[in-house]
């Protein structure tokens, strides 16, 4: 049936029309942003998963700056602990040198030990990065902090954000600790006995030239072959008892340089892990709300194509009313 009061074949043209419209306006804005899903509205479950990861990844790249940050502290402990066993060889060679010198030679070997212990502080010192020491501290009472290197961002299946660390012990591989009541101090500046060369909490500084007893204790910081204050060396015995010292501290500091080498490679490790973990979430975020260039070129094209046969549908079915009126021409 013809009416001019409703044409039903306009209304059915502009339906199709507007539809074919907005799906090109969706085609164009997928295509300029580069997303299929840019927006709640476009799936509010997939956006939500998407925002959230997004939110995740830059938390895992300060984490990933962390981890650099972190292992640059380890590198400069590192480096400290290992010119300082070099040093500290060096020392043992200047007491084996020293074992049955006159008095007057031992004088001039202590001059170089004294130096030498002088680099041993200045190592420990200057290792410092980003106001980080983990050989020479000053711990004011109880042991020193461990320091704590941001390692991962973690979310478990309900959705709590947690963060984990790698924590280096400092108390375990310091080498001088000149708080006021530390409950230890560090590995070249504690006092060892000179019968086993184990750690003590318990001082007895020997007399030069004495016979070494069971009770005495040194202090690699401190030890000598002469002193100047009473004018005598030290005996060979004494000397053999230094020499067990400082063997126990290079086995402690070989001990700690273990430790450090092991929390390069952890750090090292995660750093690996980290990259590769926000390369996965950007692959995982990118499938599910990226738009498929090629998909959408092909569809923009055939809209298009639609919206020109629409708006000509549209024309055909509006000019029916001329039809109409020529019935009422005589």
């Amino acid at each position: 049936m013809s009416s001019i009061m409703t044409n039903t074949a306009a209304l059915t043209a502009l339906q199709s029309l507007n539809a074919t419209s907005k799906s090109l306006q969706d085609t164009q804005a997928r295509i300029s942003t580069g997303y299929r899903v840019s927006q709640a509205s476009d799936n509010a479950a997939y956006w939500s998963i998407a925002t959230t990861m997004r939110s995740d990844n830059q938390a895992m790249s300060t984490v990933s700056d962390a981890l650099g940050l972190g292992a640059s502290k380890v590198d400069t402990a590192y480096t400290g602990m290992n010119s300082s066993i070099d040093t500290l060889n060096q020392i043992k060679t200047k007491l084996v040198a020293s074992y049955g010198q006159t008095d007057a030679d031992k004088e001039k070997t202590q001059t170089e030990i004294a130096a030498l212990q002088k680099q041993l502080k200045s190592y420990a010192d200057g290792a410092t990065f980003s106001g980080t020491n983990m050989l020479s501290v000053s711990t004011a009472s109880g042991t020193a902090a461990d320091v704590k290197i941001v390692s991962a961002f973690n979310r478990d299946a309900s959705g709590a954000s947690s963060i984990s660390t790698i924590d280096v012990n400092v108390e375990s591989i310091k080498l001088y600790d000149s708080g006021a009541a530390p409950t230890a101090k560090g590995i070249l500046d504690a006092d060892r006995l000179g019968s086993t060369g184990a750690v003590t909490g318990t001082a007895a500084a020997p007399t030069a030239g004495a016979a070494s007893t069971a009770a005495d204790t040194y202090s690699v910081a401190t030890l000598k072959v002469y002193d100047s204050a009473t004018g005598k060396g030290f005996s060979d015995s004494q000397i053999a008892d230094q020499m067990k010292v400082v063997d126990a501290a290079l086995k402690d500091m070989t001990n700690a340089a273990t430790t450090l080498g092991a929390a390069k490679s952890s750090v090292d490790l995660q750093k690996t892990f980290t990259s590769n973990l926000m390369d996965s979430i950007d692959r995982g975020v990118g499938q599910l709300v990226d738009a498929d260039m090629n998909k959408e070129s092909t569809r923009l094209q055939a809209l298009q194509v639609q919206q020109q046969l629409g708006v000509q549908a549209l024309s055909i079915a509006n000019s029916s009313t001329q039809s109409i009126m020529s019935l009422f021409r005589g």
